[in-house]
């Protein structure tokens, strides 16, 4: 079973919200593309959580492109790369090393740990 497989009812869920792909490479389903608004995107992640193995397996890349007024977030994200903490992303994005807990408090339904951020994530800057 490929992980387009696994992940079925996660690229279901995203069909009609999803404007983008969901393509298998290296061994990891990579979620491309764009959504209208914050709750689709969290629709989209959440179906993808309902995977024990999703931190390995997949990678996400998924921008909201309207709704962020209405939500009240500014709809930037960032996607974590090798050797990244949240200070140094906080220093690079919002100008202060220690307003790392920011982007941890924006980001509490991926993150239990602001010392555990993976390569791939996509968080949410606040």
């Amino acid at each position: 079973m490929g992980l387009r497989d696994k992940y079925a009812y996660a690229i279901s869920t995203a069909k009609g919200k999803f404007d983008g792909s969901a393509q298998e490479q290296n061994g990891k389903l990579h979620f491309v593309g764009s959504v209208k608004t914050e709750e689709d995107k969290n629709t989209i992640w959440n179906a993808i959580k309902t995977i024990p193995d999703w931190k390995n397996e997949v990678v996400a890349d998924i921008k909201v492109t309207g709704g962020a007024a209405a939500t009240g977030t500014s709809g930037k994200t960032y996607t974590v790369k090798p050797g990244d903490t949240l200070s140094k992303i906080s220093k690079d994005h919002l100008g202060d090393a220690n307003a790392y807990m920011k982007i941890y408090e924006a980001n509490r339904d991926q993150l239990s740990n602001p010392d555990l951020i993976k390569p791939g994530q996509v968080l949410r800057l606040p």
